[in-house]
C-alpha cells in the first residue's frame, strides 16, 4: 500500500471571524491511500487551539508512514496517533480505502441504512449586530433556517442575537462563544438569550475553567466543544453539560467519534456533529455521525469560495449524502 500526505489550501467566501481570530482560508492535509487498484482519502484541518500545525500535522502521519504501508488498518492506527487532525485524516482514508476495495459504502460496512439529508446550521460570522441581521436575513431567504452565531465575549453579545432574531424571526438560533465568556457574562446573557429563543449555547467558558457550570443555571442547554474531544474527555462533563459537539478532527477520525457519540448518548448527552473550516471532503464521514443527531453543524463548504469535484449538495438547510467517488 502507498500513502501520500499533501497540502492544500481553500480560500475562504470572504473572512469567517470567531472571537479567537479570523480566517481567510481553510488549510487542509489530505492522506492518499492507494492499494491494487483502490484509492482512499481522508482530510484533516490542524488546530492551533489545540496544539496542531500543518508542520505537526504532517509530520505526525509521515511518522507512521511505514506502519501504514506495511497495512496497518484501523484498530492499529488508534495506537498508532493519539486523538486530532492526523489520525482522522488516516482514518477516514482507510474507511473509505475499505470501501472502494469491497466496491460497498462505509455505512454498509457499518450496518447502517441509507443516509437521509440532514439539516445543518448556516454559521454567521461574528460581526457588527447589523451586519449579522443581515446575514441571517439572506441565510433565510435561502432556506436556511439554522442559524449558528458566533459571538465575541464583549459588550454586544446580546445586541448580536437580537439583532439576527429580529431579521429571522422564525429561524432556530445556535451560540458559539467559542470559550469567550466568563461568569458574569453568563449570568447576565443567558435570561436574555431565553426570551430570544435560542436553541443552544455551546462552549461558553475556557476548557479549563468550565467547572463553574456545575453551579450555573441553565436556561439554555449547553453543549461542549473545546472540553470535549474523545470518550476520555466524557467522565469530566457529566453534570457540565447538556451535551457534546463530536468533529471528526477532534476525535481522531470516524472510528472514535462513533464510539463517543454511542456512550455520550448512553450517558444522556445531546449530540451536536460539528466541523473545523473545510470542504466536502472532511464532511462527508460525519454525515454518517450526524444521522439522528439533535444538531449539526457541517456548512464548511458553503463558507469556501470553492470545493471539490463531487462536492456534497446542499439544498437550503438540507445536505446530502456524498457520492462514492467524493467518499465512502
Amino acid at each position: 500500500m502507498k500513502m501520500t500526505v499533501l497540502r492544500e489550501v481553500w480560500p475562504a467566501r470572504g473572512a469567517f471571524v470567531i472571537s479567537r481570530g479570523a480566517k481567510s482560508s481553510a488549510e487542509t492535509i489530505l492522506v492518499l491511500l492507494e492499494d491494487k487498484g483502490a484509492r482512499g482519502r481522508g482530510e484533516c484541518v490542524p488546530y492551533k487551539r489545540y496544539g496542531e500545525s500543518l508542520d505537526s500535522v504532517e509530520a505526525a502521519l509521515r511518522g507512521v508512514a511505514a506502519a501504514v504501508e506495511a497495512r496497518a488498518g484501523r484498530a492499529e492506527a488508534q495506537a498508532l496517533l493519539p486523538a486530532g487532525a492526523a489520525r482522522n485524516a488516516l482514518d477516514c482514508a482507510l474507511w473509505d480505502l475499505e470501501a472502494k476495495a469491497a466496491g460497498r459504502r462505509v455505512r454498509d460496512l457499518l450496518g447502517l441504512p441509507e443516509l437521509r439529508p440532514v439539516e445543518t446550521a448556516f454559521t454567521l460570522s461574528l460581526g457588527a449586530p447589523e451586519a449579522m441581521a443581515r446575514a441571517g436575513r439572506e441565510a433565510v431567504a435561502l432556506g436556511r433556517g439554522l442559524l449558528k452565531l458566533k459571538l465575541g465575549g464583549d459588550d454586544l453579545d446580546l445586541a448580536r442575537v437580537g439583532a439576527v432574531r429580529e431579521a429571522a424571526p422564525q429561524a432556530r438560533l445556535i451560540l458559539d462563544a467559542n470559550e469567550a465568556w466568563d461568569e458574569a457574562r453568563y449570568r447576565e446573557l443567558t435570561p436574555g438569550f431565553a426570551e430570544l429563543g435560542v436553541a443552544l449555547i455551546e462552549q461558553p467558558f475556557p476548557a479549563q475553567a468550565d467547572a463553574i457550570l456545575r453551579a450555573l443555571p441553565r436556561p439554555i442547554p449547553v453543549y461542549a466543544d473545546e472540553s470535549c474531544h474523545d470518550r476520555a474527555s466524557l467522565a469530566r462533563l457529566k453534570g457540565l453539560y447538556d451535551g457534546i459537539n463530536v468533529k471528526l478532527d477532534k476525535a481522531g477520525g470516524l472510528t472514535e467519534a462513533l464510539a463517543l457519540k454511542a456512550e455520550a448518548q448512553a450517558a444522556g448527552f445531546g449530540i451536536m456533529v460539528g466541523c473545523m473550516l473545510a470542504g466536502s471532503l472532511a464532511m462527508a464521514p460525519a454525515l454518517i455521525l450526524a444521522q439522528g443527531a439533535e444538531f449539526a453543524d457541517l456548512d464548511g463548504p458553503l463558507l469556501l469560495a470553492r470545493d471539490r469535484e463531487n462536492a456534497l449538495v446542499y439544498r437550503g438547510a438540507m445536505v446530502g449524502a456524498p457520492e462514492a467517488a467524493l467518499w465512502g
